[in-house]
């Protein structure tokens, strides 16, 4: 496996670190009872579906260029020699790094400290680390609300659980749909 894969499982697994010390630091459970978490997470990657059909239909240029950017990236994973195991492991690698950084350790320390607010916060830093195109001004915003719907479903079951499966699934059919594309 040549630099692309690496750099991103990489990135990843650093989060993942980060976001595990973090919460160990903050004495925040690594796992919690993660009951109706299937449930949740079919929610979940369900809405994340439509709110992506629904930008996708209302910032159609917009969505074009995120989707260039995203063929790129595949283009350049399949060059590396990427095949759907290690697209996989990616798409869990991002799962569990993004949700156990982003909501199990920002969130909740920013919202320990402002309030609701800091559920906005953790999506807006979020949808930083999804950079796009000037062009794709849209993908920020999905991305935005995309963590905003994984932070309140992790403030609402107290679980990570169905973050990270809906995250998985929701990366697994992207990866695996651009990786085939030709």
């Amino acid at each position: 496996m040549k630099s692309p894969f690496l750099l991103l499982l990489a990135l990843q697994g650093g989060l993942l670190l980060v976001g595990g010390g973090g919460m160990l630091w903050l004495g925040l459970p690594l796992a919690r009872e993660a009951g109706g978490a299937g449930f949740w997470a079919l929610v979940l990657l369900l809405t994340l579906q439509g709110l992506e059909a629904l930008f996708r239909r209302l910032f159609p240029a917009s969505f074009r260029e995120a989707e260039a950017l995203h063929r790129d990236l595949a283009l350049a994973l399949r060059r590396s020699g990427a095949r759907p195991p290690f697209l996989l492991a990616l798409a869990l690698a991002a799962a569990l790094g993004e949700e156990v950084f982003f909501r199990g350790f920002l969130q909740s320390l920013l919202v320990a400290w402002l309030g609701s607010l800091g559920l906005l916060v953790q999506a807006l830093l979020f949808a930083l680390l999804h950079p796009a195109p000037l062009r794709a001004y849209a993908y920020p915003l999905y991305t935005a609300l995309a963590g905003l719907l994984f932070g309140l479903a992790y403030l609402y079951t107290g679980s990570l659980v169905p973050g990270v499966l809906a995250h998985f699934l929701h990366n697994a059919k992207s990866f695996y749909g651009l990786w085939r594309e030709r």
